[in-house]
C-alpha cells in the first residue's frame, strides 16, 4: 500500500465519526410531556393513545421520556381516573403481543398523576423533572405542555409555565393548545395577544385535528407529487367547482351549552373547513417540506377570499335541539334557540387561479349519514357519438372528472384518494398508500368505483397520533399560527355577525330531511332549492305571501310609486331599468347609470348581471353616486361592491367603467388633490349637459341620500357637481354627487327596502322639500321623472 498512513488516519477519522453520532443519538435527551385535563373526554378517548403512539414510534431512536397527566382533581382520585385512561391503550395491529405487553409497561411506568393548580405546584413539576434529568444523567431536550382544558384556563395555565415551569436555557417548549380559539375575531385577538405575552409564536401549536387526517394530510403531497399532471388543470380553467363537507348523523344532545355559544359554523366550518380550503386553493410552494413557506402561502389564500355577506349561507336546525336546549340549560317552555346545527356556505377566491369557482362547505348535525370529503370536480367539455353502452368503462372523456380526498366514513368506511380513470393516474407515496380493486357494487357520488384509480393509507392512523408526532418533530405546518387565526376570523366574522338573530330552517333529521336542506347557488348567492314546507300548505288566516301580490303602483311625494314584495321589487327595477337603456342607445348610441352604493343595490346588481342577457352593456357607461374614502381593495368600498355583484359577471368596456377618484397622489379624499373637482370634469365631458340618463338611490333611516347627510350640507345646493361629505358613521369621509347634480337626471328611482326603513318612510310622507334637515326630501330632477321603488315591509311596516 503506498500511503498506509493516510488509510490508517481516515480509518480512525470514520469510526470517531461514527461513534460520535452514536453518542449523539444516544444523548439527544430527556422530553417531558405534560398532559393537562389528563382526565378528561379528550384525554380519554384520543391523546392518551397518541402519547403512547409516539412512545412506540420514538422509544429507543434517542430521546427518553416521562409523561405527565395532571388535572385540578386531588392526587388519589386522579390517578385512578388516569389509570382507567390507560388502560385502554392499543399497539398496531402488526406488533407482536408480546412486545405490545412490553412497551406498554414500560409507557405505563414512565406515566404519573400530579395536580396542578397553584404557582407552588408548577415550581414543583420543573424541579422535580430537573431532580429527574440530573439523577439519571441525561441532558433536558424539551418540555411539551398539551392544553387539554377550556380556553377560560389558558392565561392562568400559560402565566404559570412562563414563571414557574418554562426550561432553562438550550432547551426547547412548545405549548399545545385545542379549539376554540375565540368565539370571533375580536376574542381570537383578545386570546392571542394574552397568549402571545407569555410564548412566543414558535413555541404554540394550535391544533386543528382535521389537519392530522390521513386524507386530509395528503392533499399538499398530492398536488406535489402530481404538478406535472394536475397544476394546470388545478384552476378556473378546469374546475367547475370544489365541496368540502362534513356531515354528522349525531345530534348535539348532552353537548347543547358549547353548541348554544358556538354552533355549526363555529365548531367546523371556521376552522375544519376553511383549514381544508387553504389547502386545496393555495399556491404551492416550490418545496412543501418548507414548513415556513406552506404557512405564508397559505396565509396569502386566505387573503384572497371574498367576504362572506348574508346571502352567501343558508343555515338550519334540527327540530328536536331547542328541546334539549330546554332541558339542559334550563331554559323556560317559551324558549327558541336560533342556534345553527346546519350551514352551508359559498365561498369565492378573488385571485387568478380561482376567480369566479363556487367553493362549497357544508356540514350539520342530525344528517342522514356520517361522511367527510372534499371533491374537487373537473369541467367536462368533451361529447361523445356513441351510446353510453360503447365507452370505454371508467374512462370515456364523456365520464365526470374528479378528484376526491375521502376523509372517512360514509359507503367506503375508511380514508381515501380517488381520481377519476379519464385523468392521469396519479403518483401517491407507496410506503403509506396502496391502490386497492373496486368492491362490486358500490357507488361513489353517482359512479361505480370501478371509475375510479382508488388509493387507501397502507395503515391507518389516528388524527391526534399523527399531530402529536408533529409536535415532538417541530412540525409548524400541521398547525395554525397566530396570522392564519386571525385572517380566519376576520372572513367568517362579519357573516356570523349577520346571523346572530336569523331564524334557521328547521329540519326533522335523518332520512326524513328529505330535499329540505338542498340549495343552489347563483353568482355569489346561496339559497334553499325548496320552499319551507309552512310556506307550501298555508294554514287558515295564514299570513300573505309574495305570491298574493303584484306589483302595485301609486303615488309617494307626488311621485310615482311602485310597491312589491322584495323580489318581485328588484325584478321590476331591474326590467324598467334594461328597457330604458335599451330605449336610449337605440336612440342616442349609449346610456350613462349612476349607482348608489351600499347594500340595498347588491340585489338589483346581482339581478341585472345575471338575468339580463340583452341589457346593452357594451354601450353602457357606469358611474358612482358616492364612495367611501378607502381604498378600492377595502370591503367598505362602493366600488369593490360594484366589482364583486356585477362587473366581474358582464362585458363593460373598461374604458366605461368611472370609479370616483378618492385615491390620489397615495392620499384618500385630500381637497388640495381636488378629486371631486376632477369626477365633475369627468361628467361634464362624457355626459351632455351633465345630465344622467338614470341615478340609483337608496335613503337612510336618518334621511340621508347618496353621501348628503342632514349633519353635512355641503352638496345640498350651490354649484358644485361633486363634493366631498362626511358621514357620522365610519369611514366618515365620502365623495358624492351633489343634490344639484342628481336633480339633472333625466331620470332618478329611490330603492327602499326592509322594516328599517319604514319609521323614515312615514316621516318623509308627512314632510315637505327639506333637504337641510332630510337631503332625500331635496330629490326632485329639475326636468326628469322621479320614481319609488319600496318594499311592503318598508311601507307598511310587515
Amino acid at each position: 500500500m503506498k500511503y498506509p498512513g493516510f488509510w490508517k488516519m481516515l480509518t480512525v477519522a470514520t469510526c470517531t465519526a461514527l461513534l460520535s453520532c452514536l453518542q449523539a443519538q444516544e444523548l439527544q435527551g430527556h422530553v417531558s410531556i405534560i398532559l393537562l385535563g389528563a382526565t378528561g373526554d379528550l384525554a380519554r378517548k384520543y391523546l392518551w393513545q397518541g402519547l403512547f403512539q409516539l412512545y412506540l414510534d420514538e422509544a429507543g431512536k434517542g430521546h427518553s421520556f416521562s409523561f405527565h397527566g395532571a388535572a385540578l382533581t386531588a392526587p388519589k382520585q386522579g390517578q385512578q381516573l388516569m389509570d382507567k385512561a390507560l388502560e385502554t391503550l392499543s399497539c398496531p395491529q402488526d406488533m407482536a403481543p408480546s412486545h405490545c405487553a412490553e412497551l406498554k409497561d414500560q409507557f405505563l411506568r414512565l406515566s404519573h398523576y400530579r395536580q396542578l393548580k397553584t404557582a407552588e405546584d408548577y415550581q414543583a413539576l420543573s424541579r422535580d423533572i430537573e431532580a429527574q434529568v440530573q439523577q439519571e444523567g441525561l441532558r433536558e431536550a424539551g418540555r411539551i405542555f398539551y392544553f387539554s382544558v377550556p380556553p377560560f384556563a389558558y392565561a392562568d395555565i400559560a402565566r404559570n409555565i412562563n414563571s414557574s415551569c418554562r426550561p432553562g436555557p438550550g432547551t426547547w417548549l412548545r405549548v399545545v393548545l385545542e379549539k376554540p380559539f375565540g368565539h370571533d375575531h375580536s376574542s381570537a385577538q383578545q386570546l392571542a395577544t394574552e397568549l402571545g405575552s407569555f410564548f412566543q409564536e414558535e413555541e404554540m401549536y394550535r391544533v386543528d385535528h382535521y389537519l392530522g387526517k390521513q386524507a386530509v394530510a395528503q392533499i399538499l403531497p398530492f398536488r406535489d407529487q402530481n404538478r406535472k399532471a394536475f397544476d394546470h388543470l388545478w384552476s378556473r380553467h378546469h374546475v367547475e367547482r370544489v365541496e368540502i363537507i362534513m356531515k354528522e348523523t349525531v345530534d348535539a344532545e348532552g353537548r347543547t351549552s358549547f353548541y348554544e355559544e358556538y354552533g355549526v359554523i363555529r365548531d367546523v366550518l371556521q376552522n375544519h373547513l376553511t383549514e381544508i380550503l387553504t389547502l386545496v386553493a393555495m399556491e404551492l410552494p416550490y418545496n412543501v417540506s418548507d414548513a415556513g413557506a406552506v404557512l405564508r402561502h397559505k396565509l396569502q389564500a386566505f387573503r384572497a377570499l371574498r367576504g362572506l355577506r348574508r346571502g352567501s349561507a343558508v343555515v338550519g336546525q334540527y327540530q328536536a335541539y331547542s328541546d334539549q336546549v330546554r332541558r339542559e340549560l334550563q331554559k323556560p317552555d317559551s324558549f327558541q334557540s336560533v342556534t345553527p346545527t346546519f350551514a352551508g356556505v359559498l365561498v369565492h377566491i378573488d385571485n387568478l387561479r380561482w376567480e369566479g369557482i363556487p367553493f362549497i362547505l357544508m356540514s350539520g348535525k342530525a344528517l342522514d349519514e356520517r361522511v367527510g370529503y372534499v371533491r374537487v370536480l373537473f369541467r367536462n367539455q368533451a361529447y361523445c357519438v356513441q351510446s353510453e353502452r360503447l365507452w370505454a368503462a371508467g374512462q370515456s372523456q364523456c365520464l365526470p372528472r374528479q378528484v376526491v380526498f375521502y376523509i372517512g366514513h360514509g359507503d367506503l368506511g375508511s380514508p381515501a384518494v380517488l381520481v377519476s380513470r379519464n385523468l392521469p393516474r396519479p403518483t401517491l407515496p407507496s410506503d403509506s398508500w396502496k391502490e386497492v380493486d373496486a368492491r362490486p357494487g358500490l357507488r361513489l357520488f353517482g359512479r361505480p368505483l370501478s371509475d375510479f384509480y382508488t388509493y387507501i393509507p397502507v395503515r391507518e392512523q389516528d388524527a391526534y397520533s399523527i399531530l402529536i408526532s408533529h409536535i415532538f418533530h417541530g412540525r409548524k405546518d400541521s398547525f395554525i399560527t397566530t396570522e392564519n387565526l386571525l385572517a380566519s376570523w376576520h372572513f367568517w366574522t362579519p357573516l356570523l355577525a349577520s346571523l346572530d338573530r336569523e331564524a334557521p330552517r328547521r329540519y326533522p333529521g335523518g332520512a326524513e330531511n328529505g330535499h329540505l336542506l338542498d340549495f343552489e347557488f347563483s353568482g355569489s348567492q346561496l339559497s334553499f332549492s325548496q320552499q319551507q314546507l309552512e310556506q307550501l300548505v298555508p294554514g287558515p288566516g295564514a299570513a300573505p305571501m309574495p305570491g298574493d301580490f303584484r306589483a302595485l303602483k301609486a303615488t309617494y311625494r307626488e311621485s310615482p310609486l311602485i310597491l312589491a314584495w322584495p323580489e318581485e321589487l328588484i325584478a321590476k327595477l331591474a326590467s324598467d331599468i334594461e328597457t330604458m337603456a335599451t330605449r336610449t342607445v337605440q336612440r342616442f348610441g349609449e346610456f350613462h347609470l349612476a349607482l348608489s352604493g351600499g347594500s340595498s343595490p347588491v340585489a338589483l346588481l346581482q339581478q341585472l348581471a345575471l338575468w339580463h342577457f340583452g341589457f346593452p352593456w357594451a354601450h353602457t357607461h357606469l358611474w358612482l353616486v358616492d364612495e367611501r374614502c378607502v381604498l378600492p381593495t377595502d370591503p367598505e368600498s362602493n366600488f369593490r361592491s360594484l366589482q364583486a355583484h356585477l362587473l366581474q359577471h358582464i362585458h363593460v368596456p373598461y374604458f366605461n367603467i368611472h370609479p370616483m377618484p378618492v385615491r390620489l397622489h397615495q392620499r384618500l379624499c385630500a381637497e388640495e388633490d381636488q378629486g371631486s373637482q376632477l369626477y365633475a370634469q369627468e361628467i361634464a365631458t362624457q355626459v351632455a349637459n351633465s345630465s344622467f340618463d338614470l341615478v340609483l338611490l337608496g335613503m337612510g333611516d336618518d334621511g340621508h341620500t347618496a353621501s348628503l347627510f342632514p349633519q353635512s350640507p355641503a352638496g345640498l345646493d350651490g354649484e358644485q357637481l361633486v363634493v366631498l361629505t362626511t358621514s357620522p358613521a365610519q369611514p366618515h369621509q365620502r365623495m358624492s354627487l351633489s343634490l344639484p347634480l342628481i336633480n339633472r337626471a333625466k331620470k332618478v328611482a329611490v330603492l327602499v327596502i326592509g322594516r328599517m326603513k319604514h319609521e323614515i318612510t312615514m316621516l318623509m310622507s308627512r314632510v315637505g322639500q327639506e333637504p337641510k334637515k332630510w337631503p332625500i326630501s331635496g330629490v326632485l330632477p329639475t326636468s326628469g321623472q322621479l320614481v319609488w321603488y319600496m318594499d311592503y315591509e318598508a311601507f307598511l311596516g310587515w
